[in-house]
């Protein structure tokens, strides 16, 4: 698995570079629509994670389900599982610290 996503990844930044894959939106766009208050463009209501795709319709279908398998997995362990422990990590300072104030920032993940 971990060679199959390797390749994928070096796939798609081939593609990229060679311009025969275009990305939806760049970094740019992300960062001046969230400059602008504009949360609701959308590019913010879809997956906008930097977990890598590794799902494509042309491979072979025992590498689509290989694909999805590791498209699983970093989701679950990437956005899921981290955000519970931050979650925890807050709820636990808020409890401890009634007397405090805190301010939390988080990533778009």
């Amino acid at each position: 698995q971990v060679l199959f996503a390797l390749n994928q990844t070096l796939l798609q930044h081939e593609s990229l570079r060679a311009g025969s894959l275009q990305a939806p939106y760049t970094t740019e766009d992300l960062i001046k629509h969230y400059n602008c208050g504009d949360l609701n463009a959308v590019i913010f209501n879809h997956d906008t994670s930097q977990v890598p795709n590794f799902i494509n319709t042309t491979l072979p279908p025992h590498e689509q389900v290989t694909a999805q398998e590791i498209d699983s997995y970093f989701r679950q362990e990437l956005i899921y599982k981290r955000n519970e422990r931050m979650g925890k990590r807050v709820m636990t300072l808020l409890k401890e610290n009634t007397d405090k104030s805190f301010f939390f920032a988080f990533g778009a993940g």
